[in-house]
């Protein structure tokens, strides 16, 4: 007759050699972590050494004033930023002392090393309140752009009887790499440090968060390594804003997958199971949701391959990289780590044994809620969400001006407005023309009365008195707008611009420079959001019918996510202009936010929903998505709050696209969390029932 074997009993200790087998392989999958950890963590600081931040290198070839920047190349002898210096006469009247001083630090400023040519003569304005001139930095300088511009604000600020400034194309590329200085650090430090202050607080342990905060180390560790092989050999891109998404990534990533594995760990020890075999089947259980949903953020990723911006394209490969980073340290690491600590990674807090793992009374009080009234729970929660999405059709992604482009007070940012308040907006940052030789006067008339054209002059090479220069048959042209470059003015004016160049017959016309960089830049945004967001949906719902067998619940998944992204830019477009003072959005902050949020809201979709599928089997649906949001609406929750405060993190660095998708992110996946996981698609799941399953059958 067979015995009755209780639910819960304990399992039968192995034979000694089975017994030393379970010990040996976490220990040796420990010590392979802990080996690399060491060997690559160094990287984690090095990928400032293979970034680049030249925005013309970010947009495509076929872009117009990429074109201008390549038959730019050939007018000088090496490629060049500008400084512009600017004086500002504390009398109100330019003197003759204060020429003759700004004269001298012009001269001493052409010598600092880095600088090349002649620099430009001293210009007045015409109030006669301010001198100007423009010296040439070699554009290959890297990080010693930050020390040359910061020797020529010295040397220009020695002037007497001035306030000086340094403004241009070198002093913001200067003043960026002040702001990316922390990146390595400082970012990396509040991450982890918020991270793991919540995860103290939420579990109450002392091992159990150092060893999860471990494993996202060790992911960031291998991640860095590969990007920066990668990157050396020509592979992909970074800059400092994907070296920063990079680390956040792999942090947030890495921290919820492994605090779901280990919230499933804890319920096995709760049902009485041995600490390997409690290892084993929380890694049995959760291999499937972690694995589904690394593919979804990852796949999402890679849709930015498509992209014509170059730097949205490195974005693609490299957080790909740190997700599948973070998806092996959460299958790997942590199951060898809680394996060997066992009941101890919860110290001071035991799980308890009487096998009911955990579950909240919070979170059965809420699923009590669902299951009362489903239906009025999610038109709400849809009406809600509905009514935030209304308001994002208002939120502006025309490009951050320069003004607005750090979130604290910036040398270059006050030099610009100095420079802009007695000289044209665009002076030292022209339009540049590039047309036939033959034609040159006749683009000259058509480019001079463009309205917000100040100026149109040929290039001399830097000698004022001498002829154009001409290469291979062309001329180029250098247009000084009338407004800040990186205005709308400014931007309008370009357009206008080609529009009169090109209408030359014979003469090849084009416009490049750092206005037409960024009209190309803002085009190509749309293109790619246009392009891009339906496409990633589309691999995230093609993901989520493979894992949940089913065509209804994917569909249902992606349109919860979706509405919810509607409505974090719906309540960005209010609190960006009215909170925090943004006039406008970076053109590539929707498309960001979007990859980041549908795909990691899909996540904790993924996390609820294979465990309602796995309840589903023995209680059907309605019992199913109660007891799955019991058992998990803790453990998402967390993992919620430690992914909006680690994106929150970046917020630390004063660039404002940062603090965009800062903002963006954590809001918008905190919204996911306790509105959307926690109510809305519960109780839409309830309402439906097995039907939710179609084309596949579940009893209710």
């Amino acid at each position: 007759m067979p015995t009755h074997v209780p639910p819960h009993a304990p399992t039968p200790a192995p034979p000694p050699p089975a017994r030393r087998l379970r010990f040996l392989l976490p220990l040796a999958l420990l010590l392979v972590w802990l080996v690399l950890g060491g060997a690559l963590g160094p990287f984690a600081g090095r990928l400032g050494e293979v970034s680049t931040n030249d925005g013309a290198a970010f947009l495509p070839r076929s872009a117009e004033s990429t074109r201008v920047a390549q038959l730019e190349k050939d007018f000088r002898a090496e490629s060049t930023l500008p400084v512009v210096l600017v004086w500002e006469a504390d009398s109100g009247q330019v003197d003759e002392a204060l020429r003759a001083g700004a004269g001298q630090a012009l001269a001493a400023a052409a010598q600092v090393p880095g600088t090349v040519g002649q620099p430009s003569p001293l210009l007045p304005s015409e109030d006669g309140k301010a001198l100007e001139a423009v010296v040439q930095l070699r554009a290959d300088l890297g990080p010693d752009t930050k020390e040359a511009v910061a020797e020529i604000r010295d040397l220009a600020g020695q002037v007497p009887g001035a306030t000086a400034g340094v403004a241009g194309p070198a002093a913001v590329q200067a003043d960026l790499s002040g702001a990316f200085a922390g990146i390595d650090g400082l970012l990396l430090g509040v991450a982890l440090g918020v991270v793991l202050l919540i995860l103290l607080l939420v579990y109450r342990a002392v091992l159990l968060p150092l060893l999860v905060i471990l494993g996202a180390v060790f992911a960031l560790a291998a991640a860095c390594a590969i990007v920066y092989a990668l990157a050396q050999h020509g592979v992909v891109r970074v800059d400092g804003q994907v070296q920063g998404l990079l680390s956040i990534l792999v942090i947030g990533a890495a921290t919820d997958y492994g605090l779901l594995l280990s919230a499933r760990f804890r319920e096995e020890l709760a049902a009485g199971k041995d600490r390997y075999a409690a290892a084993r089947t929380a890694l049995h259980r959760s291999v499937e949701p972690i694995a589904a949903s690394g593919l979804t953020v990852g796949l999402g990723l890679l849709v930015l391959l498509l992209s014509d911006l170059t730097n949205n394209r490195a974005l693609g490969p490299v957080g790909a990289i740190g997700i599948a980073c973070a998806v092996l340290s959460a299958l790997t690491f942590l199951p060898a780590a809680l394996a060997l600590c066992g009941r101890a990674a919860f110290w001071p807090a035991r799980p308890s044994t009487d096998g009911k793992g955990g579950s909240h009374r919070v979170w059965q009080r809420i699923a009590e809620l669902v299951g009362r009234r489903p239906r009025a729970l999610w038109v709400g929660s849809v009406a809600v969400l509905a009514a935030l999405a209304a308001c994002s059709p208002l939120l502006d992604a025309r490009g951050v001006p320069q003004s607005e482009l750090f979130t604290t007070a910036q040398p270059s940012v006050a030099a610009q407005r100095l420079l802009s308040a007695h000289f044209p907006g665009g002076s030292g940052n022209p339009a540049v023309i590039v047309a036939r030789a033959d034609r040159a006067d006749a683009v000259a008339a058509a480019a001079a009365p463009v309205p917000g054209v100040a100026a149109v002059r040929p290039y001399t090479g830097g000698a004022p008195t001498a002829p154009p220069v001409v290469v291979d048959g062309l001329v180029r042209l250098d247009a000084t707008l009338a407004d800040p470059a990186d205005s709308d003015a400014a931007l309008a004016t370009v357009a206008r611009l080609r529009t009169a160049v090109h209408a030359v017959d014979g003469a090849d016309a084009l416009v490049g420079g750092y206005s037409a960089q960024q009209a190309d830049t803002r085009a190509t945004a749309r293109h790619d959001r246009t392009l891009i967001m339906p496409v990633v949906l589309l691999c995230i719902l093609v993901v989520l019918v493979l894992l949940l067998r089913s065509v209804l619940a994917p569909v249902l998944l992606a349109a919860t996510v979706a509405l919810s992204y509607l409505a974090t830019l719906g309540v960005s477009a209010l609190v960006f202009p009215h909170v925090f003072g943004f006039s406008a959005t970076d053109p590539s902050v929707p498309l960001y936010g979007f990859v980041f949020l549908v795909a990691l809201g899909v996540d904790y979709n993924i996390f609820l929903m294979t465990r309602v599928r796995e309840e589903t089997a023995a209680l059907g649906t309605r019992a199913g998505v109660l007891r799955g949001l019991t058992a998990t609406g803790g453990v998402i929750t967390s993992a919620g709050v430690v992914l909006a405060a680690t994106f929150a993190a970046l917020g630390v660095i004063p660039l404002a696209f940062l603090a965009q998708i800062a903002f963006i992110v954590a809001f918008g996946v905190l919204l996911d969390t306790l509105l959307v996981r926690s109510l809305l698609v519960p109780a839409l799941v309830h309402d439906l029932g097995g039907r939710v399953w179609w084309p596949a059958r579940a009893a209710d």
